[in-house]
């Protein structure tokens, strides 16, 4: 029996185990996916002793997507491309490889629930710059972006990703994270690529007054399922892109790499994570 799982510190808010057990089930397929908390300083351990616990592979949450890029030994091109990966598997030679799928599931996601996000005259704003900042302004970049703004509570990180991204799309500017309220002047797309307003972390402490109404907000937060940036954003117009549908998204490829079968986003598994989530 395949098995795969997530490794993240903390672990316990993963709902990956709800999507693909849910798809093994839809599909009839023998196998199981489960999370496992893994501490930093253990992720070395774990990833080489993967097939040692059963493991065909495997999803990876914060804070282990940059280190499990370093880990690997076979590195594909989108997760070469932003330093990070969220999904691995094991070849027939026991090499483990790495890959991004971050950027297809947050890309598929905003481009269904808000299909006209893309402005060419408009700057996209994107907070945050790690694992998952960074291929989701690869994405951004990739799909015609003229300017982003990329902002992050350590000005460096943010800088370091800018100028690797150098080159990728449009501009990419870093404003000062005290200045962010004001970097939302004429933005066409506000993005909470960090894990502030999850339960359980801190606020993200921002105000709206400067974005235009008609911007789309997406969180990549999925719990709670309405953060407090997209409810402010619903309140003044804007349209909303929550983070369930990038994490169901995402797990697409890695689902039909480990298992053989691509599964499909339905109605029906959405309602069952937010049953979840809510209940």
């Amino acid at each position: 029996m395949k098995k795969a799982c997530v490794i993240g510190w903390p672990i316990k808010h993963s709902r990956s185990p709800l999507i693909h057990n849910y798809w093994l089930d839809k599909y009839g397929l023998a196998g199981g996916y489960e999370k496992r908390a893994v501490e930093p300083g253990d992720l070395g351990d774990f990833l080489q002793n993967l097939a040692g616990n059963g493991y065909v592979g495997c999803n990876v949450t914060v804070p282990h997507k940059e280190g499990a890029f370093a880990l690997a030994d076979v590195t594909h091109d989108e997760a070469k491309a932003v330093g990070a990966a969220n999904t691995l598997w094991l070849d027939e030679d026991g090499r483990l490889h790495a890959d991004n799928t971050d950027i297809y599931g947050f890309m598929n996601h905003l481009t269904e629930s808000a299909p006209h996000w893309q402005r060419p005259d408009r700057p996209v704003v994107v907070l945050g710059a790690g694992g998952a900042a960074r291929g989701i302004v690869y994405g951004l970049l990739k799909s015609g972006v003229g300017e982003l703004r990329l902002l992050n509570r350590t000005r460096q990180k943010a800088e370091e990703l800018a100028a690797q991204l150098k080159g990728t799309g449009g501009a990419i500017h870093v404003p000062e994270w005290q200045d962010r309220d004001m970097a939302l002047k004429d933005a066409g797309l506000l993005v909470n690529a960090t894990s502030l307003g999850m339960d359980g972390s801190p606020p993200l402490e921002l105000s709206l007054d400067a974005l235009p109404d008609d911007a789309v907000v997406a969180d990549i937060v999925y719990a709670p399922l309405e953060t407090d940036l997209l409810a402010a954003a619903r309140a003044k117009g804007c349209r909303t892109v929550d983070g369930l549908g990038m994490l169901l998204h995402q797990a697409v490829p890695g689902f039909e790499r480990w298992f053989g079968v691509r599964p499909e986003v339905s109605d029906e598994l959405r309602a069952l994570i937010v049953a979840d989530l809510t209940g």
